[in-house]
């Protein structure tokens, strides 16, 4: 699909979306390609390419606010905040730099600061979708206090793309922190998880922490004067690269990451006992953990019931089958009322979140 000289191709993507529907054919939105093998099932309908619609369409840095096509990188967005001295305070991944908006919403995904600076949900205040019809809406708007249609823009987070098309989106952004520093602690799991959840309870600028391989590792950012503060009544090894582990752990760069083996990733209380295998990787002060190897969906599911939460198979593994619990009968139910109000013909995404919606 052809790039307009502006980045619009909105029309055009409405047009293939009524065409699709036309023909009862199936569409997969892809923008940059970075997530296709990662949270849903294998979905191999024709690809709906929405990589050009792309673009910054209202960017005001006294108001916090930014604005841009879907199919924009989220590397460009970063550069034109960094100017400005702002950032996208959920801190997502970029991977290689093909990442997109519209793709990290759809994914849902937010990287290590998520606990203290919200996700990409908390952020969005609007978003413009393609429906099933071939129809442009616009949900909610650019600032918080505009609450019109702000409950359909948070329901495209983790959608995979199975409500529309999004086309453009509408995002908080935040202040650089003035100061950021990253202190290592050589500790157990357990009590690596005490730590992170007692720190976390404090008046503290602290906005990463993450335990791997007998390491638990905190970082602070905020106010210059504050971060040092911290810093001196926390104690712990200062890192020389106070980004390092972070950044590697944001693009799943570290060697945990690194083969073939299947992904899971566990949302738990955070103060929960470590549970099943050992090799594991906590973030976000305990809440997020990471598992790798071949194991029973059920199995782990049992596991991350008993502490509070729930169970994915991110990357690899089968992704014909199901890759999360199949939900309980009201999340069922509302799972399908939403894709029949959107999506009635199951055009969009089919089988990509679940094999039954």
């Amino acid at each position: 699909m052809p790039e307009r000289p502006d980045g619009d191709i909105e029309q055009a993507i409405a047009t293939q979306v009524r065409a699709a529907a036309a023909h009862r054919q199936g569409l997969y939105i892809q923008g940059g390609g970075s997530k296709r093998a990662l949270l849903g099932r294998d979905c191999e309908a024709a690809v709906l390419d929405v990589s050009g619609h792309c673009g910054i369409t209202d960017y005001q840095p006294a108001e916090l606010v930014l604005s841009a096509r879907a199919g924009t990188p989220l590397t460009a967005l970063q550069a034109v905040l960094a100017t400005q001295g702002q950032e996208l305070p959920f801190e997502p991944p970029t991977f290689q730099g093909r990442a997109t908006l519209g793709g990290t919403l759809a994914c849902n995904l937010s990287g290590p600061a998520r606990p203290w600076r919200g996700s990409i949900r908390d952020l969005v205040l609007g978003v413009r979708l393609v429906d099933a019809s071939g129809e442009c809406l616009r949900f909610g708007g650019k600032v918080m206090k505009n609450v019109a249609g702000y409950d359909v823009s948070r329901l495209q987070a983790g959608a995979l793309g199975t409500l529309g098309v999004l086309t453009e989106i509408s995002v908080k952004v935040l202040p650089r922190a003035q100061r950021t520093t990253t202190l290592a602690y050589e500790l157990p799991a357990a009590e690596a998880i005490e730590m992170m959840n007692r720190r976390a309870a404090t008046a503290a600028p602290l906005s990463g922490a993450c335990w791997l391989d007998g390491t638990l590792y905190l970082r602070l950012a905020g106010e210059a004067g504050a971060v040092a503060h911290t810093a001196r009544r926390w104690g712990g090894q200062a890192l020389a690269e106070a980004d390092a582990p972070w950044s590697d752990l944001r693009e799943m760069r570290l060697p945990f990451f690194a083969g073939d083996a299947p992904l899971w990733r566990l949302s738990v209380k955070p103060s929960a006992a470590l549970a099943g295998p050992a090799a594991q990787l906590l973030d976000w002060g305990g809440a997020q953990r990471w598992l790798r190897g071949d194991f029973d969906l059920a199995q782990l599911q049992g596991l991350a019931s008993a502490a509070g939460g729930h169970v994915t198979l991110f990357r690899g593994g089968d992704r014909r089958g199901e890759v999360r619990p199949f939900p309980g009968e009201v999340h069922r139910r509302l799972q399908q009322r939403l894709k029949h109000s959107f999506d009635p013909q199951g055009l969009f995404n089919p089988g990509r979140l679940y094999g039954w919606l």
